[in-house]
């Protein structure tokens, strides 16, 4: 028995293993013998969402009072786990459930919150939030879209790209400038609520044809002259920066909970196949080359596992600082790339074939030292902290 399969992360309980068959079940089941068809169609099926719903994988750490799981990051991180076991990329769970909904929990209205969370967690709603812009990547205080105020309403106007669940959100958290351009970026950004069924002057452009993870519907959204209610507004007018930086540490460390998951799930799959694939008359994990480029994936893969799993204890007991996050999210991401690159290595042409997990994986992969901030962006922060 590896490393791997013998450790059990410390913030695991009895109730995170029931959630965890629950989640590998339902993985197993509605997304492995779809995933070429969503590669394919660069989205999953609607209904993916509402299947999800039902079996309460949605929005598992918002309050049970809301329709929500009632549950820490634990829970979302065991669902995380469980879809990088099987080498998804195409379900935007992590945007819908990690990343947006706790906006509505911490920052919303009483009101908000009932009318969302539930729809939400059921899967009625598909959420997106919708900070990048075509000029503005890790540079928040950049952004151009403005929400000016008329009379009861907003009316938005700007453009914003690579977008996940652009196709299916029913509603986006939209990160507006509502300050003029005479107020420090930090003090000018609001985050306002937009639902998308049938809004005046709001257009979904393209699906980006993206170097990895096909299947997950990232575009461009258009915001012209799109009026909503004032009511809209999240969390006060002029907070959304601060509201922006109190949310990102959770979105980098669910970052990196998927990054070192695939990365395990890469060791796995490439172990197996060394051990069935013969050249020269012997298998390729015969060779000493295989092994001690395995042995060395295997320890870098425990270490930053253990460092994950001290970061999901902090957050989980309110104490992840943004620097930790930042280290969580760089730290596996970067060992991610490497590990699934070795790996592909060990399998040689088939590496490189797409009909092999290991090949999609890799695609998948480089994009995870990009978003929820580059990680030179995270060593300028961890920097900070110093």
């Amino acid at each position: 028995m590896s490393q791997l399969d013998d450790y059990t992360s410390p913030w695991m309980n009895d109730e995170l293993k029931a959630l965890r068959e629950l989640a590998r079940d339902f993985f197993e089941r509605e997304s492995v013998p779809n995933q070429e068809r969503f590669a394919k169609n660069k989205q999953v099926d609607r209904d993916f969402w509402n299947k999800a719903g039902e079996q309460g994988l949605l929005c598992l750490s918002m309050p049970e009072e809301y329709g929500g799981g009632g549950g820490t990051f634990a829970h979302d991180a065991v669902v995380l786990e469980e879809q990088a076991y099987v080498f998804d990329s195409s379900f935007g769970n992590h945007v819908h459930s990690v990343i947006t909904a706790p906006y509505f929990n911490h920052y919303g209205t009483e009101e908000q919150k009932k009318y969302y969370l539930p729809k939400l967690a059921s899967g009625e709603m598909v959420a997106a939030i919708a900070m990048t812009e075509p000029g503005t990547g890790s540079d928040l205080q950049g952004v151009k879209t403005t929400a000016v105020a008329d009379g009861d309403e907003w009316v938005i106007n700007g453009s914003k790209t690579f977008i996940t669940n652009g196709t299916h959100a029913d509603v986006i958290v939209v990160v507006c400038r509502t300050g003029g351009v005479d107020v420090p970026g930090h003090q000018a950004l609001s985050l306002i609520i937009v639902e998308t069924k049938d809004l005046t002057g709001f257009e979904r452009g393209r699906i980006l044809d993206k170097v990895g993870q096909k299947g997950q519907d990232t575009r461009e959204l258009f915001f012209d002259d799109v009026r909503v209610p004032k009511a809209n507004l999240l969390g006060g007018e002029g907070r959304g920066f601060y509201q922006l930086m109190e949310q990102l540490p959770q979105e980098r460390l669910s970052v990196a909970v998927a990054a070192v998951a695939n990365a395990e799930a890469a060791l796995k799959e490439t172990i197996t196949y060394v051990k069935q694939r013969k050249a020269f008359g012997k298998t390729i994990f015969d060779f000493q080359n295989t092994r001690f480029e395995l042995a060395e994936c295997m320890t870098d893969i425990m270490a930053v596992r253990t460092y994950i799993d001290y970061c999901i204890q902090q957050h989980v007991d309110g104490k992840l600082t943004a620097a930790g996050a930042s280290g969580a999210k760089y730290l596996a991401t970067d060992k991610q790339c490497e590990v699934i690159d070795r790996c592909l290595q060990l399998h040689g042409g088939y590496g490189y074939m797409l009909e092999y997990p290991i090949g999609r994986a890799y695609q998948d992969a480089r994009v995870m030292r990009i978003y929820a901030g580059t990680n030179e962006i995270m060593k300028e922060l961890i920097a900070r902290s110093l």
